[in-house]
């Protein structure tokens, strides 16, 4: 029997609306934890993980931070995140830096992005990340006052839809629809049957939209909801937060709020 290890926290405080934050490191890898006030009383509160785009947590620590702290101050979700792989203060990681510089190469040139290098971009990564957030997934379950089931909700949809498929403990998904997608990962999004909500920005610039939609479209999911706002990638409208923590009180609690 595989024992889960122990996350090691580096820093708490207790936020001005109650929500307890703390920094921790998992085998070396920097995350964060929210939690909710809580009582002797109180139920164990399930469990979102919040996936980051792979530009670093220091950078985006304010978007993943307010949505944790309404998910935990309003909803009475815990919230985590962990940092990907050659992400923020991880080592570098010198197959994904030549995949995104041959990335950039090819939108400078005005060339095609050809499945080997969407497949070379996003398939190590999603090889390597996902074993870490199911480690990440057995530690904080092992915390007292967290419990299933789980949410996952996240920008970078490949490892989503790798998550939603082969981690049976997720009950339901957000996932940000984007585009260089695999087609291993379209494959893998046919096996999804969790509850699903995919927001998309239809006139975002750095995204196929046609190539989100045919994401969408494969999903095997019974219940999968597709929330479609006009506007660029920075553009998701103010609602939609609250759409996605209703979207999870009823798959996490059996109900909304």
């Amino acid at each position: 029997m595989r024992v889960a290890p122990s996350p090691q926290f580096t820093s708490e405080r207790r936020l001005d609306d109650g929500v307890l934050e703390r920094a921790f490191l998992l085998d070396g890898i920097p995350g964060y934890l929210w939690t909710p006030e809580a009582t002797p009383d109180t139920a164990p509160a399930p469990l979102v993980l919040i996936g980051p785009p792979p530009l670093g947590l220091p950078k985006t620590y304010a978007r993943l931070a307010g949505r944790a702290r309404h998910y935990a101050a309003r909803y009475g979700f815990a919230a985590a995140t962990i940092e990907l792989p050659g992400s923020g203060d991880r080592p570098r990681w010198e197959a994904a830096e030549q995949a995104r510089a041959a990335l950039r190469r090819a939108i400078q040139a005005g060339e095609p992005v050809g499945p080997d290098l969407v497949d070379a971009l996003v398939l190590p990564l999603v090889d390597k990340a996902a074993p870490e957030w199911r480690t990440a997934l057995d530690a904080l379950l092992a915390l007292p006052g967290i419990g299933g089931p789980v949410g996952y909700e996240g920008g970078l949809i490949s490892l989503g839809v790798r998550l939603a498929a082969t981690e049976p403990r997720i009950a339901a998904a957000g996932l940000f629809a984007g585009s260089r997608i695999p087609a291993a990962v379209v494959e893998e999004a046919r096996t999804v049957t969790i509850p699903l909500l995919v927001l998309l920005q239809w006139d975002d610039e750095g995204n196929d939209r046609q190539e989100a939609l045919d994401l969408f479209d494969a999903f095997a999911s019974r219940e999968k909801t597709l929330h479609a706002n006009l506007g660029g990638h920075t553009g998701v409208p103010a609602h939609e937060l609250d759409a996605g923590a209703r979207f999870f009180a009823r798959h996490l609690r059996g109900g909304g709020r």
